[in-house]
């Protein structure tokens, strides 16, 4: 493991200034209270209390003694020496003209205000804090150098020397990642051992393995892919990685270790030493399980709102085709309403008059027209979702049979739906008996029901596809293994450990310990707040309640718009004139010439070669996505970097 980890900034600012102190840090480390200046006061000469004032201080903010204190900063000088009295800094330059004489000075703050060297027993200490915080996490090394340069100087330890502390750092991160190596390749059997070591060999007939196989997600949005999606996650699953006991390994080294397995190439893994190629392919799988699951479940929304989507666009299609229709069968029907609504027409002569303008058979003939055509407030495109069923078919056994759902309570619907339909999967009847209906909504039932009163398979499963949806999203439905679609609750403190964290966790939120209260509290405010809205509705103008419809509509004026003051007109003028005018492909590139970000994008493969332009390429994909106006207006056939 390499030992130089250092930043160039770390090695300049380690053990001395890396600028001036500013007011806090010169008020927290550098005053000097009575006990100090008593202390400084008995050594002879301003120049030997000003440069023990200095040590002292450079002691308390740097760790460590300074054997040049000409390097100390001019505003710490001046701090200095106004506490000590003295108008000229320039009496640094005679003290300690004697090495001997720092030295002794040293030795002197050391004993009085008990700074120790980096011995054993506080290199034991640092290396069993280092240790398991490189167990716990996954903090870059130069983090650790800064968290144990800090942990020294709170605890009045020398800062060694900075390849003493980088050396320590990299031997106890390599025990922690050689500790965790052994714990994960101790876990499979003998058996599984050789079931992995098998996903770096490559099948006769195909080029690829299975492991760069199962590093694939899917890249389409349709059943087939969801099947794959499926089958992949049954695939991973059937290496049984997720029944072994992974209690203790952390869950962020865990990750970091199948991040890695992920880009990596499947050569550099075989060429690894047994136990870490072991450890790899566990945690390689482990991981990509639940990825794969989290994958066939993005797809399965992504699917179900497709479906909704196609439908929608079919339904309106078919809207506009038949809008003449409508359009003609209404305005007849609007001319017989005219004639109904004629005060001057004698109720006696009312149909005469409507049926020697519209034959009795025109009229019937727009009605069923009008029937036939018009759409419900609350229609969705239901009747086109049935034209889809037959998609539905090509992934719906998958769902049913591979993929195991938990149910919340709200979702106990949902879940005795699911039941139903996969315990009569393999039936051909197109009309279920005794279905449960709790999953079926008021524009679901003319589709689910026929005229008999009968479910209908085609209906009943695609209300139970959108109802899935909306459960998924809700998390009333949820999976185990999963990262993206499990139980929230799972991830919440319980038990003991809630315990343990409840009052810090209570007071951070400013909520009280005890849930009765919180709860009294909340009924309280909200019923305040009810009958203050209550007792001022009926004379609240902005606010205008519709209960003429079929639904309430509830309309609230929006706040009269402010003034600006003429002052912030003429700012907003004057830094509107100093602005150039410039293209946001011109304005990206010139906040790289400052900052330097697009740098920071690096291969996937994690290797050090760059395209030429490759600047270029990356803000004009950034510019592409951030506008959503695609690569087509960026692309330039005779810019090396811009193609496409």
């Amino acid at each position: 493991m390499p030992v130089d980890f250092l930043a160039s900034e770390q090695k300049i600012s380690y053990g001395q200034f890396s600028g001036e102190p500013n007011e806090v840090q010169l008020a927290r480390y550098f005053h000097l209270d009575e006990f100090d200046l008593a202390f400084i006061n008995n050594r002879r000469g301003n120049q030997n209390r000003f440069g023990v004032a200095l040590q002292l201080g450079c002691v308390r903010f740097l760790g460590t003694f300074l054997s040049d204190l000409s390097q100390i900063p001019v505003n710490v000088q001046w701090f200095v020496a106004r506490q000590l009295g003295l108008a000229d800094v320039a009496i640094l330059s005679i003290y300690a003209q004697r090495e001997t004489t720092r030295r002794e000075h040293a030795a002197l703050i050391r004993n009085q205000y008990q700074y120790r060297e980096f011995t054993w027993p506080w290199s034991f200490r640092l290396s069993r804090i280092l240790y398991t915080r490189s167990w716990i996490s996954n903090e870059r090394p130069s983090l650790l150098f800064d968290l144990a340069t800090g942990w020294l100087i709170q605890h009045k330890i020398l800062l060694p020397g900075a390849s003493t502390l980088t050396r320590l750092i990299s031997e106890i991160r390599e025990r922690a990642t050689n500790r965790l190596w052994q714990r994960l390749s101790a876990l499979p059997t003998p058996a599984q051992i050789t079931k992995l070591e098998k996903l770096l060999q490559i099948p006769e007939g195909s080029r690829t393995s299975c492991f760069d196989r199962y590093r694939k997600g899917p890249v389409t949005i349709s059943g087939p892919a969801f099947n794959e999606a499926v089958d992949r996650y049954q695939e991973l699953k059937a290496f049984g990685i997720h029944e072994l006991d992974f209690t203790g390994i952390p869950p962020v080294r865990f990750k970091n270790i199948a991040r890695h397995a992920g880009m990596i190439s499947m050569h550099k893994i075989a060429r690894m030493p047994e136990n870490k190629r072991a450890a790899i392919l566990v945690a390689f799988v482990k991981a990509y399980e639940t990825i794969a699951l989290d994958d066939a479940l993005d797809i399965l929304d992504l699917l179900i709102t497709h479906i909704a989507g196609e439908a929608k666009k079919l339904g309106q299609k078919k809207r506009l085709r038949t809008l003449k229709d409508l359009d003609k069968s209404a305005l007849a029907l609007a001319e017989v309403c005219a004639l109904i609504l004629n005060e001057s027409m004698h109720d006696e002569l009312l149909r005469s008059a409507i049926f020697a303008k519209f034959p009795r058979e025109k009229l019937a003939e727009s009605i069923a027209t009008v029937h036939e055509l018009a759409r419900p407030y609350d229609h969705n495109f239901q009747d086109e979702m049935i034209e889809q069923y037959g998609r539905v078919r090509r992934f719906l056994p998958k769902l049913l049979c591979d993929i195991e759902f938990k149910a919340a309570p709200a979702g106990k619907a949902t879940s005795e739906a699911y039941q139903y339909l996969a315990s009569r999967l393999e039936s051909r009847k197109l009309l279920l008996e005794e279905a449960p209906l709790d999953i079926v909504s008021n524009p679901w039932k003319h589709l689910v029901f026929d005229k008999e009163g009968r479910v209908t398979k085609r209906g009943y499963t695609l209300c139970f596809l959108d109802k899935l949806q909306d459960s998924l999203r809700r998390r009333d439905i949820y999976l185990e293994n999963s990262d993206r679609w499990c139980d929230p609750r799972a991830k919440l403190l319980q038990g003991a450990e809630w315990q343990a964290n409840r009052i810090q966790v209570c007071r951070s939120l400013g909520h009280p310990l005890n849930p009765r209260e919180a709860i009294d509290g909340l009924v309280r405010q909200l019923d305040v707040t009810y009958k203050q809205v209550a007792e001022n509705f009926d004379n609240n103008k902005a606010i205008e309640l519709d209960l003429s419809g079929k639904r309430p509509t509830l309309t609230i004026t929006p706040f009269d718009k402010l003034d600006e003051p003429p002052s912030l007109t003429s700012l907003s003028q004057q830094v509107d004139g100093l602005l150039p005018n410039v293209d946001l492909t011109e304005l990206l590139l010139e906040i790289h010439a400052h900052t330097g970000f697009a740098d920071e994008f690096t291969h996937v493969s994690e290797s050090n070669a760059r395209a030429e332009g490759l600047t270029v390429s990356v803000c004009a994909v950034l510019l592409a996505e951030a506008c959503n106006i695609g690569l087509e207006p960026l692309i330039k056939h005779q810019v090396p970097a811009l193609t496409r």
